[in-house]
This record gives structure tokens, C-alpha cells and sequence, in this order.
């Protein structure tokens, strides 16, 4: 039994740890260049339309 508790671990850990790796990496990026997530949503430009989006299992609604 406990052996196929590790296993269960280790796979959740190859699964979760490079999507980890991939957010940490963006938000060392975007402060390195000294880049906001509001900077980023202006460069859609003042046309772009509200959409709903689905995500983490919820819908909402852009600002």
C-alpha cells in the first residue's frame, strides 16, 4: 500500500511541477522587464470587446 502511495505522488509531482516551473518562470519575466499584467491587458487596445472566459472550472466575465 505504500509504495502505491508514492507512486501516486511522484506522478502528481511530474504533472504539477512543470506548470509550476512555467508561472514562476513568467512572473520572474514579467518583473525582470518591469512588464504589469495591466500592461499587458492594454496592449488589446480600447475595441477589444468583453468575452467570457472559462477558467479553473468557473466562467466569468472580462473587466
Amino acid at each position: 500500500m505504500e509504495q502505491k502511495t508514492i507512486d501516486a505522488l511522484v506522478t502528481l509531482l511530474i504533472y504539477v511541477t512543470p506548470f509550476l516551473a512555467i508561472g514562476m518562470g513568467i512572473i520572474w519575466w514579467m518583473r525582470r522587464k518591469s512588464v504589469d499584467l495591466s500592461d499587458v491587458q492594454k496592449e488589446a487596445g480600447p475595441n477589444r470587446g468583453k468575452r467570457r472566459l472559462f477558467l479553473l472550472g468557473f466562467w466569468r466575465t472580462e473587466d
